[in-house]
């Protein structure tokens, strides 16, 4: 019992000493210039060595100080919030592992060891995925690892593709890779890294992925898993100057972020509204990096990171406080019984909103500035447009139905903002996410961007932004009821409501055409020819060579020939 009491307070204080070093490091880092990497040859074969590499730059130390300062306030939220479960000392090691997994793609540099980190993250999610080990978290967990296996074979046949240059170390190389020969190389890139932050067609499994328990949630779509292929991008942010592929993500990464915002709209489950805006940031993040800004996007991304895991631990704080509800049409007025958790709430979601001086707008604010004065075409632009407007209103819905107004709640529940270690879990990430982003920006960009764009266009930002919000408040304070809507255009709402028909497409087709594959593939293939020409056959005809090879060397020669002899003389007898 005290190891079950005190293990998360261990791990959190091992995880902020972690914190702080690698913080310190970063600034030192950032200011001197300088870059170390450590390598450890673990075997060498004539001109062959494999070789163990990290790397400590600004950019890694900085990533890790984030991911760790995450992790160790997740760890001490878990402590109350998986208290009662009685495998919660697995919990905790699945999440540690999940955090050195992290670690160490975040440190490689080399395409071999961020593999070992990539498949630990896909390995060690689909865990955490199905831990409440029922019918909905087996199929959201198989959702999830099979939408990561195609990144994981993309970052295969990648490694395989670099084995002409001679090594895997990528930091080397990404200067100099052209599309005439590298093309196929980079877009196995830009599909693992899609793969891994959902972007469509592989948007599906992140909503799915809500299965797992609300510090997973926090964690993983923060600073961890769907992060991971925008920080691959950041690495290899390079291959995309002036190339074919550039295009091709912009377009996709902003019909992700659209369709992510007008998903959320028309979602009531309070988690899948969080994983949608999740979604939506993670497509403003890579389609600023294929505009070339890597450093944009990597702001972005340390500054999301921060009130994005402190949206999931309040969620997690109302789900616990009302009866283990996540639909927010059973919540409501929370914020008279649960005012310091509303607060936090409130912050993250203004902050989210891009609401001035807080986290998200130094780094939402510059983006879409930036993106703005870019060569973008119509359709990305308006997709940004009605992105930022979308961001607002379903925002503010949440707030309308949990926060805010009518008591739906049931009357047995008695939600009071009585969980300590919960609250003051989410300290530090409050003070993040106000003021976050200001010192990012301080440290990031000491010389400001020189942004040039006309009044009509600087001010747009904010008239979306206030439409959007308007447009939301009211559709929810008139009480349009999209069941209602439904009736009349069933096709086009359950169509926007559900990802553009994403999960089934994902799910119920595919599953039924691979289920089919794979068994003709079985009986053909595994029962059938490969059974016949495979190990099976060929150990069938060995054993057979090798029993004659025997006869011969037991001197069994003189036998066979007198019975050769014989069957001669007998088929000469019976001629004659």
């Amino acid at each position: 019992m005290f190891w079950k009491v005190t293990m998360h307070m261990i791990s959190m204080v091992f995880l902020m000493i972690g914190c702080l070093i690698s913080g310190v490091y970063a600034i030192l880092k950032f200011y001197s210039g300088v870059i170390e990497v450590i390598e450890w040859e673990i075997l060498s074969l004539s001109s062959c060595s494999i070789v163990f590499t990290l790397i400590f730059d600004w950019i890694s130390l900085l990533f890790l100080c984030f991911v760790l300062l995450i992790s160790s306030s997740v760890l001490y939220y878990s402590g109350d919030y998986m208290k009662d479960d009685k495998n919660f000392n697995r919990f905790m090691y699945l999440v540690l592992m999940f955090v050195f997994s992290m670690g160490a793609m975040v440190l490689s540099p080399n395409l071999i060891s961020i593999l070992l980190g990539w498949d630990g993250l896909g390995l060690v999610s689909y865990v955490l995925v199905i831990y409440y080990q029922n019918e909905k978290s087996a199929n959201a967990g198989m959702l999830t690892v099979l939408s990561n296996r195609v990144g994981d074979v993309a970052i295969l046949l990648s490694i395989g593709l670099m084995v002409k240059l001679g090594g895997w170390n990528f930091l080397y190389y990404v200067y100099n890779m052209s599309d005439s020969k590298w093309l196929g190389f980079k877009f196995l890139i830009i599909l693992a890294a899609m793969t891994k932050s959902a972007q469509i067609p592989f948007s599906a499994w992140l909503p799915a992925a809500m299965a797992a328990p609300t510090p997973v949630s926090a964690l993983v779509h923060s600073s961890t898993l769907v992060t991971a292929g925008v920080y691959l991008m950041i690495r290899f942010s390079p291959i995309l100057e002036s190339s074919n592929v550039q295009s091709s993500l912009l377009i996709i990464s902003c019909m992700t972020m659209f369709m992510a915002g007008l998903g959320a709209s028309f979602e009531y489950d309070l988690k899948k509204i969080i994983a949608l805006s999740t979604l939506s940031q993670l497509g403003v993040m890579l389609s600023i990096l294929a505009l070339g800004f890597s450093d944009l996007a990597f702001f972005h991304l340390l500054s999301h990171a921060l009130f994005k895991a402190l949206l999931f631990m309040c969620a997690g704080v109302f789900i616990h406080s009302v009866g283990d509800y996540q639909d927010i049409r059973c919540m409501g007025c929370l914020v008279k019984f649960m005012p310091i958790s509303v607060v936090y709430m409130s912050i993250c979601n203004f902050a989210l909103c891009g609401f001035p001086f807080l986290a998200g707008f130094y780094s939402k604010d510059m983006i879409l500035e930036v993106a703005f004065m870019s060569w973008v075409n119509y359709i990305c632009l308006w997709m940004y447009v009605l992105a930022v407007g979308l961001t607002v209103s379903y925002t503010l819905r949440l707030i309308f139905y949990s926060m805010s107004g009518e008591f739906n709640l049931n009357l047995l529940v008695n939600a009071k903002d009585t969980n300590n270690i919960m609250i003051n879990s989410m300290i530090m990430l409050g003070v993040g996410a106000v003021v976050g982003g200001a010192y990012l920006s301080w440290l990031m960009f000491p010389e400001p961007y020189m942004i040039c764009i006309s009044d009509i266009m600087k001010s747009s930002i904010m008239e979306v932004s206030v439409i959007g919000g308007l447009i939301g408040y009211f559709c929810n304070l008139l009480n349009v009821n999209h069941s209602l809507m439904s009736l009349k255009k069933y096709f086009w709402v359950v169509c926007v409501g559900s990802m553009w028909f994403m999960p089934f497409l994902s799910s119920m087709k595919n599953s039924e055409m691979m289920m089919k594959t794979s068994s003709l593939v079985e009986k053909i293939g595994d029962k059938g020819w490969f059974e016949y020409f495979g190990s099976q056959g060929l150990y069938w005809k060995l054993t057979q060579l090798f029993m004659i090879l025997y006869e011969f060397q037991m001197n069994k020669v003189k036998v066979f020939m007198k019975m050769f002899v014989l069957s001669i003389l007998l088929m000469l007898f019976v001629y004659i």
